[in-house]
């Protein structure tokens, strides 16, 4: 029930997105937004939902097979879009895009976030599947299994790995680019998944622990919006 879920946001998406495209191509800005937001929700709305499928059996080999299988989907189905903050700093930063449609991106993406969120909690409250039960009652899952500086350290190198994997991967041919930015996103949340989550950013973390940056606002932004932001500066500062 699960796999269908995520196969019919994924199919929801494709279909919004060519509406998108087709219907508002003259509206550049509200194209690019709508896009986007279609596109990080998609990534959200999945991660939400494989997050409830990390106990099943065999364990880890099932959640890292998902976890790798629609990290591939994802970069095949979402071209164009990068659905993530730090990912949209880096045009910004070159002069690719202007600081109001890198803003604009941004808002998108904390917008699909908070939607995903939204959606997610409602189809968990229908219970449909049996990882369902019990979902709306967790609160904060409190991803942190580290100190806070640790925390901090690690996304922070993951950020630096994967945004420096994404700039060196560029010229790569597109059919082995997306195998390859998912084999690292699948070896980094093997790595730290059970410490941080292995996130790297700040939009899919705000979606995922929304109940967390409630509670300890001041110390999640530090680890899963700062941390990233600060990475992904420090490869265009080296760059």
């Amino acid at each position: 029930t699960s796999l269908l879920l995520m196969a019919g946001i994924m199919v929801a998406v494709g279909l919004c997105r060519r509406w998108t495209r087709r219907r508002l191509r003259y509206r550049r800005h509200l194209c690019t937004f709508l896009l986007e937001m279609f596109s990080t929700f998609q990534i959200c709305a999945c991660t939400n939902e494989l997050c409830l499928l990390g106990n099943v059996e065999p364990k880890p080999h099932a959640a890292l097979t998902l976890t790798y299988g629609f990290t591939v989907l994802h970069g095949l189905t979402l071209t164009g879009s990068t659905c993530n903050p730090c990912g949209t700093l880096q045009p910004m930063w070159g002069g690719g895009i202007s600081l109001r449609m890198g803003g604009l991106k941004i808002a998108a993406q904390f917008v699909a976030a908070a939607l995903a969120r939204a959606f997610m909690h409602f189809i968990w409250s229908l219970e449909m599947a049996e990882p369902h039960s019990g979902a709306l009652s967790k609160g904060c899952s409190n991803p942190m299994q580290t100190t806070e500086m640790q925390a901090f350290c690690i996304e922070l190198l993951f950020s630096v790995v994967f945004q420096l994997t994404i700039l060196r991967v560029e010229s790569v041919n597109p059919k082995y680019k997306v195998h390859l930015v998912a084999l690292l996103i699948t070896m980094l949340v093997y790595a730290g998944g059970n410490l941080t989550g292995a996130i790297f950013n700040p939009a899919l973390a705000f979606s995922l622990h929304a109940y967390c940056f409630y509670d300890k606002f001041l110390s999640y932004s530090l680890v899963y919006w700062i941390a990233p932001s600060l990475g992904k500066f420090l490869i265009l500062y080296v760059f």
